[in-house]
């Protein structure tokens, strides 16, 4: 409603207010005690006809309050909030309710806060987007950190597994050697035996002598000690050569095709030693091609996998490994029998630094670490899991790598 179809007396706003509000910039609606308009300036009616071009009245505006705002304007004297309109026009409005002797008093004050508040959301999305970026490239870093890390490892673990093969080779020589002169000693022992006889004047006391030292003892298990300390040794050098396998370091060579099968189990032979006691192991191995790839980075893979796999299991439980072929695709699937992932961690579990291990058990990068590899190789990681029941991960990896110009590549 307009000034000119006010009903109250134009006196109840001296002459002098309203002069000074009609050149104001700011939307300003003076209101009777009823909440009708009594008075709304040239400003308030080019709002207006912003907000709602097709009935430009000032009404439009005063309608864009809440109900529940005349009650803390009445209570306090003010209220003030932002409004968004149907028309996307984004009004500040302040309502202010007054006593002047009998006579309520209230009036609005609105400004269009479109622009300002369009500026807001492109920076607050700016700036949520800066965050993203900088926690990607603080997720980014921590991997490089953790990949030289584990290059330097390899590196030193590499340079080990070479100095221990020397004494190793010439300890299972001499071993094969010292087979070889315990076994003629021992027939030699047998011949002396049989060629003095019983009758022979020493033969009561070297009897004697048998007895006391336990020869007949010793003949026999003299061959089992020495086949045990090399078959010792073989598995110390099986170790050894899986160690330098498994951290072999060839960053800018290119991939080629490898036995998956035998990198599973280098890796395996590496981390065995903390799952035998609590992990019953099962292989399902099928027919698989070689696959194209940069092994030691498999191996890695592997590794975390099994070493999940392991800590998910409190007491006793299994873990069955299995591989196959799906079309060009190969499969590699490690389950275990542990405690599972909640549904609500499930889609997080590749986030770098989220983990819900204990803290000092796990840093929440060995998942991303995996992920970024089997992403680097143009595979795939899939995840299931039941709490209580245990997870299966599944690493699928194409058989060739995409050529420069393939699509993927």
């Amino acid at each position: 409603m307009s000034e000119e179809t006010s009903s109250q007396p134009r006196t109840a706003w001296s002459d002098d207010l309203l002069w000074a509000l009609s050149v104001f910039d700011t939307a300003v609606l003076l209101l009777d005690g009823e909440l009708r308009i009594t008075h709304a300036n040239a400003a308030a009616h080019a709002l207006a006809a912003r907000v709602d071009p097709a009935h430009p009245d000032p009404s439009v505006l005063l309608r864009q309050l809440p109900a529940e705002a005349w009650a803390p304007a009445c209570t306090i004297g003010r209220w003030r909030g932002e409004v968004a309109t149907a028309s996307g026009v984004v009004l500040q409005v302040a309502a202010y309710c007054g006593q002047r002797g009998n006579e309520m008093r209230r009036f609005v004050v609105l400004d269009d806060v479109t622009a300002r508040v369009a500026r807001e959301h492109e920076l607050t999305s700016r700036h949520d987007e800066l965050e993203r970026t900088y926690r990607r490239l603080a997720s980014t870093q921590e991997q490089l950190l953790q990949t030289e890390k584990m290059a330097s490892i390899g590196q030193l673990a590499a340079g080990v597994a070479h100095e221990i093969n020397n004494p190793i080779g010439y300890v299972h020589s001499n071993l094969g050697t010292l087979r070889d002169y315990a076994s003629a000693l021992i027939s030699l022992v047998e011949a002396y035996g049989r060629e003095l006889g019983t009758e022979h004047p020493a033969s009561a006391h070297l009897q004697q002598m048998r007895e006391r030292l336990d020869i007949d003892f010793i003949v026999g298990d003299l061959p089992q000690l020495l086949d045990e300390s090399r078959e010792g040794i073989e598995r110390v050098t099986k170790i050894v050569q899986d160690l330098k396998e498994f951290s072999h370091v060839g960053r800018d060579e290119p991939v080629r095709a490898v036995d998956l099968h035998k990198g599973l189990d280098s890796t395996l032979n590496i981390v065995w030693n903390d799952l035998k006691y609590k992990v019953r192991l099962e292989k399902h191995y099928g027919e698989i091609p070689p696959v194209e790839c940069h092994p030691s980075e498999l191996n890695q893979v592997f590794m975390n996998l099994l070493i999940n796999a392991g800590q998910s299991i409190a007491e006793r439980g299994t873990i069955t490994l299995a591989t196959g072929v799906d079309n060009e695709e190969v499969w590699v699937s490690i389950a275990d029998s542990g405690c599972g992932i909640p549904d609500e961690s499930l889609a997080r579990i590749f986030d770098p630094f989220y983990t819900t291990k204990p803290i000092g058990r796990g840093t929440g990068l060995g998942l991303a670490i995996c992920y970024g590899i089997v992403a680097k190789h143009h595979g795939r990681i899939e995840v299931s899991s039941r709490l209580g029941f245990g997870s299966t991960f599944r690493v699928v990896l194409p058989v060739q790598q995409p050529r420069p110009g393939q699509p993927g590549a």
